[in-house]
């Protein structure tokens, strides 16, 4: 047996499909992680990987665009306040801005963990630890996000209606909570909660309720708020807001 194969065998490691290792380094999800398989994103020990492949973690160099995977102690914990103009997403095929050109001078590769749309600002996550983002996103861990939204049109009458369950897309929602928090002639501002983060969730909610979006800015995910961190800059989590949020 030779050295290499002794280190595995210590190590304990049995081979497992490269997207699930993917998914659980918080990368993408398998389905996504199959994708940048087929793409050519992904290699190992410097060797183009392809679908069905296995690997073993921790002792097989898995890079993804060129970079290795963080390893398990090496986990990342980012905020950013997004500014409006950028995609959630770590690469467009189209050219446009994404919010990854925003996070530099960091070790390690990092991810975002749910999206705001384009025309959308605020409080955005970056990780590169897979279940912590899952504990984020998935609307069991009930992580409530709170937005202030400027609305133009009937803010009184869309105040109530939102306070009730609505029905998008062939789906019911319902806001945990809803606050008026200015009024003018045109509309005003509202203070929305919700747990789910569907697409353009809070965006489709007003539409329903008979007033439009003319800013979207989101403020806290579960205890965690933007504060006084301005739009286009970044800063590591604390060791107490990590595990507030996990």
């Amino acid at each position: 047996m030779n050295g290499e194969e002794c280190k595995e065998n210590a190590a304990g490691l049995q081979p497992e499909r490269i997207q699930k290792i993917l998914s659980a380094y918080g990368v993408a999800s398998r389905r996504n992680a199959e994708k940048m398989i087929i793409d050519g994103r992904v290699s190992i020990n410097g060797v183009q990987a392809t679908l069905g492949q296995s690997a073993k973690s921790g002792i097989d160099i898995i890079s993804v665009d060129g970079v290795p995977l963080a390893e398990k102690n090496e986990f990342v914990y980012l905020m950013l306040n997004k500014p409006c103009g950028y995609i959630t997403t770590v690469k467009d095929t189209r050219g446009r801005k994404t919010v990854m050109e925003l996070i530099t001078g960091i070790n390690g590769r990092v991810y975002p963990v749910g999206r705001l749309d384009k025309d959308s600002e605020g409080l955005l996550i970056f990780t590169n630890d897979g279940g912590f983002a899952n504990s984020i996103m998935h609307p069991s861990f009930d992580k409530q996000k709170t937005y202030e939204v400027e609305v133009s049109g009937d803010v009184q009458n869309a105040l109530k209606l939102l306070k009730l369950p609505v029905s998008i897309d062939d789906y019911t929602v319902q806001a945990h909570s809803v606050e008026l928090s200015d009024i003018n002639n045109g509309g005003g501002t509202l203070r929305i909660s919700i747990s789910e983060g569907r697409n353009r969730q809070i965006r489709k909610m007003c539409w329903v309720c008979g007033v439009s979006v003319k800013s979207l800015k989101r403020i806290s995910i579960g205890p965690l708020k933007l504060g006084e961190l301005k739009s286009g800059q970044w800063r590591h989590l604390t060791d107490e807001e990590v595990s507030a949020l996990g």
